[in-house]
């Protein structure tokens, strides 16, 4: 089975979750949020982590962790490891409590604060667990209009709002309690590679910061996108540009061979699928765009001036990355 990639850094903000074995429950009575909190508390001493955000539910919980040391997997080993061995001690149980291994997802701080706090923060509501965000005993959201919940440092993000900490609670509360659930798109449907989150420059500066031997694991979720060195966006821009064309020119169909030329270079550099790389040439068929590459590479064995053409893009490519 695939495993996912851990990317660690000092400094590094992350959106942490796990999930009870086969969806069971992890946490069974008020005591036992009680003692995560307290685990929560000793990788703070021990480690160093910044919590910004949290939401313990009945059967998973999310966390928003900033990390000043490259530390991660240390952290969430502590943390899962000793609340598993206190529930089965205390239920007098066997075998894992968790479902497989945790969940991280790096987060481009500039960006996603905010929004991933509101995220966190309305889950019990979103699962019809409580009508009011602040009825939840179990989330940090309290800490955010009251300050009553030492574990949470809420300053990043009340910032956001104003300088003036009281009128940012407000704003803060305002910002959350009056966003209808319904009409809140999910942050998570962004997520790059299974485990970035931010904007394009973001996600280049994370991908530098992998180690390139991790990637040629086989069994490394997402290794293709983790491995592209560039977005779509990159290419279609360098071509448009050295042929002195718009956008929409250069996926006409008058334009075949350049099409050609965008289709192998995103097929090489870039993420996206045959179906993706297919709709952007107005819903070529992944058939198509798999010959359009196949012939490519064969032209590009005889035809010299392609192969300088493609070789100039490359080189241009080459100056893109970060």
């Amino acid at each position: 089975m695939a495993r996912p990639l851990r990317i660690e850094y000092e400094g590094a903000l992350y959106h942490v979750t796990a999930r009870g074995n086969e969806r069971g429950k992890i946490f069974f009575t008020k005591s036992d949020y009680q003692k995560f909190k307290e685990y929560l508390a000793d990788v703070q001493e021990k480690y160093g982590v910044i919590l910004h955000c949290y939401v313990l539910m009945t059967n998973h919980y999310h966390l928003l962790i900033e990390t000043p040391e490259k530390n991660l997997s240390k952290i969430m080993h502590f943390l899962n490891s000793c609340y598993t061995t206190y529930i089965n001690i205390k239920r007098k149980r066997n075998g894992h409590l968790l479902q497989g291994r945790y969940k991280s997802i790096v987060i481009d701080k500039s960006s996603y604060l905010q929004e991933l706090s509101r995220y966190i923060h309305l889950n019990p509501v979103r699962a019809k667990m409580v009508d009011r965000p602040e009825e939840y005993p179990y989330s940090s959201y309290n800490a955010y209009i009251s300050d009553i919940d030492e574990l949470v440092t809420s300053t990043a993000v009340l910032s956001m709002f104003h300088q003036d900490i009281a009128i940012a609670r407000e704003k803060y509360r305002v910002f959350i309690e009056n966003s209808p659930i319904g009409e809140i798109e999910n942050p998570f449907k962004n997520v790059y590679g299974g485990m970035i989150l931010g904007n394009p420059a973001f996600i280049k500066s994370t991908l530098q910061r992998i180690d390139g031997n991790n990637l040629d694991n086989q069994e490394i979720c997402h290794r293709k996108a983790l491995q592209a060195l560039h977005n779509v966006d990159d290419i279609i821009t360098i071509i448009c540009k050295r042929r002195g064309l718009l956008r929409e020119e250069l996926f006409s169909k008058d334009r075949n061979n350049l099409r050609k030329i965008c289709i192998y270079l995103m097929k090489k550099y870039a993420a996206e699928t045959n179906r993706q790389i297919g709709a952007l040439f107005g819903g070529m068929s992944h058939l198509a765009v798999a010959k359009a590459y196949q012939r490519i590479i064969f032209d590009f064995k005889t035809d010299t001036s392609l192969r300088k053409e493609i070789e100039w893009y490359e080189n241009e490519l080459s100056h893109v990355k970060g």
